[in-house]
């Protein structure tokens, strides 16, 4: 009796935590992350592989020997079949091994490694830069002009944050160099030496971005302020602090954390054209070079470094909205 008797609870116990909002939450996520990374990584293999040109004869050179060229493939595995080459691919990324640069003959994790540092550094210092200008601006922006209150000052906010956002990263680069480095000569063109080498690279990345968060957080905090409870809890007089900063500050950032996520994604893949702009020693311009030389290797190793940046990037975004809104993972299931 006492067997039949705890049987169906612990069945029940065990149906009851699968079922569990959070674990089909994570379990969903999980999944679409593993399905994601192998997409990713087949598809960063057959981009490579599919490009015309022989990447062993544009390292070695046109003076180079046909057997050399031969000898070097063979130990390389190009002349396996592909099937075969994307199984050792597979084989060699499970144990952490990216392979070796054709062109340098250093391992790609070393050189990536390396230059990881540089391009991480600028796209957090950007997505910093946007988020501190963008969120407090959108939020100033939208009590001035809530109500339809200054519409000049609010058509002043439009019109300069989608003439911002629409300006690419390469060509704010450019505008940048010129103004600040070529013709003020108050800032270093390139490099990565000092601090100030910083700031027009940063700036080239965050405009854009920040132009974009700033609208949002505006649109936000007005449809928030257009709810019940806000205007339940502007007739009872609460003080201004706790109507903006407690009750709709929270409900007004949702939309741009979701976005802010994607923005940082960007700015990761946006880091490729700023970094060749600057001669920033990061990914981009290593990604780049790489791809002139048909450095098999060190393009899949750097390819994949960027998407699984923004793919992690994209689940942190969907447990940080989950965290502030629970009713999320409720209403997916």
């Amino acid at each position: 009796m006492t067997i039949s008797s705890t049987q169906p609870r612990t069945t029940g116990g065990m149906a009851a935590w699968s079922t569990h909002p959070w674990v089909r939450f994570g379990t969903r996520r999980l999944a679409r992350l593993v399905i994601s990374l192998l997409a990713l990584v087949t598809a960063s293999f057959l981009m490579i592989h599919l490009i015309p040109g022989d990447p062993v004869r544009s390292a070695l050179g046109p003076a180079a020997s046909q057997s050399l060229v031969e000898a070097r493939r063979e130990s390389l595995g190009l002349n396996d079949p592909l099937w075969v080459q994307y199984w050792h691919f597979l084989r060699s990324l499970v144990t952490g091994d990216l392979g070796t640069s054709i062109t340098t003959g250093l391992p790609v994790s070393d050189v990536i490694g390396d230059r990881l540092p540089a391009t991480v550094q600028l796209a957090v210092a950007a997505f910093v830069l946007a988020v501190l200008v963008s969120v407090p601006t959108g939020l100033m922006m939208g009590v001035l002009t809530r109500g339809g209150r200054r519409p000049r000052a609010e058509l002043s906010f439009t019109s300069v944050s989608v003439v911002l956002a629409a300006i690419p990263e390469f060509l704010l680069a450019v505008g940048l160099v010129y103004l600040f480095a070529v013709k003020l000569a108050w800032l270093p063109v390139a490099g990565r030496s000092t601090p100030a080498s910083y700031i027009l690279p940063v700036l080239a990345l965050a405009i854009g971005p920040a132009a974009v968060l700033a609208r949002i957080c505006r649109v936000e905090l007005l449809s928030v302020l257009q709810t019940d409870y806000l205007r339940t809890a502007r007739a009872k007089r609460l003080p201004a602090a706790t109507i903006y900063l407690r009750h709709a500050l929270p409900n007004a950032v949702t939309a741009t954390i979701t976005l802010g996520g994607l923005l940082l994604g960007g700015l990761v893949a946006g880091t490729v054209l700023v970094e060749n702009v600057f001669g920033w020693p990061g990914l981009g311009s290593t990604i780049v070079s790489s791809i002139l030389s048909k450095d098999y290797p060190l393009v899949q190793g750097v390819v994949l470094v960027y998407g699984i940046g923004v793919l992690l990037v994209n689940l942190v975004v969907d447990v940080a909205l989950a965290l502030l809104d629970p009713r999320s993972t409720i209403r997916e299931n």
